[in-house]
């Protein structure tokens, strides 16, 4: 992690779960970092975790990443005030749990769509810009799913657009992996896909099965691990996709 140190990340869906995991750790590890989310307070009480003298490259940004414009404003911001950006996790996700075919649930599948699948491309192509105009060999990791893979099966739960927004995600990722090779660049994406995490992203029925142990469940700080680790890798080494499970887990 050394060549990142005092170099600008940003990280999206900070607020909780995975996102507040890694927001911590690559402050930690020497970054400054833009922790962009909705909820600008819970941001300030995750920068209170840090000690003192860490707190200063801890930046809490408000930011909606299915917002377009608001989304260029925020990353316009880090890349000017900090030297371009360097690392960005597309961590921001929902999850409507609905099905497809009920009436009624516009909204839920549009909001799903514009947040996990829009929001990583207006991230993406932000950070892509400030990296290439600066020659800056980056790094992107997009918070992905085990869904984007295959659509897991929990009877009597259904996760509407999530899956399909989550394969458009591996999908993505590819296609970027492609683009930054042919533009020439150093720019490194990987693909992070885990299986059930602890985060507030399950409804509480869902969130009752973990707490009572009857499902198999990830930590948000084994994802950020693993993250880490792919951005630490060598620059000819690059880490396209990483699949994490919780041992037993059964889908």
């Amino acid at each position: 992690m050394d060549r990142w140190r005092n170099k600008a990340a940003i990280v999206t869906g900070a607020s909780s779960g995975i996102g507040a995991a890694i927001a911590l750790d690559l402050v930690k590890a020497g970054m400054i970092v833009a922790a962009m989310a909705r909820r600008e307070d819970r941001l300030e009480e995750l920068r209170e975790k840090l000690s003192q003298d860490l707190q200063s490259k801890f930046h809490s940004v408000k930011c909606d990443v299915s917002d377009e414009e608001e989304v260029k404003e925020k990353f316009k911001w880090v890349d000017e005030t900090f030297g371009g950006i360097h690392v960005l996790i597309n961590n921001a996700g929902i999850l409507r749990a609905t099905k497809l075919i009920h009436d009624g649930n516009t909204n839920d599948i549009r909001d799903t769509i514009e947040t996990n699948i829009m929001g990583v491309f207006y991230g993406t192509r932000e950070a892509y810009r400030s990296m290439k105009s600066r020659n800056i060999a980056g790094h992107i990791v997009n918070v992905n799913s085990v869904a984007g893979h295959f659509i897991p099966h929990i009877p009597g739960h259904f996760a509407n657009m999530y899956p399909p927004s989550k394969h458009a995600a591996t999908a993505m990722t590819e296609t970027y992996r492609q683009e930054f090779s042919s533009e020439g660049t150093d720019i490194k994406i990987t693909s992070i896909s885990p299986g059930a995490v602890k985060t507030d992203i399950f409804p509480e029925e869902v969130k009752n099965l973990m707490k009572d142990g009857d499902c198999v469940v990830l930590n948000p700080e084994d994802v950020s691990n693993a993250i880490v680790f792919c951005i630490s890798t060598p620059p000819h080494v690059q880490i396209h996709e990483l699949m994490i499970k919780p041992l037993h887990e059964q889908f």
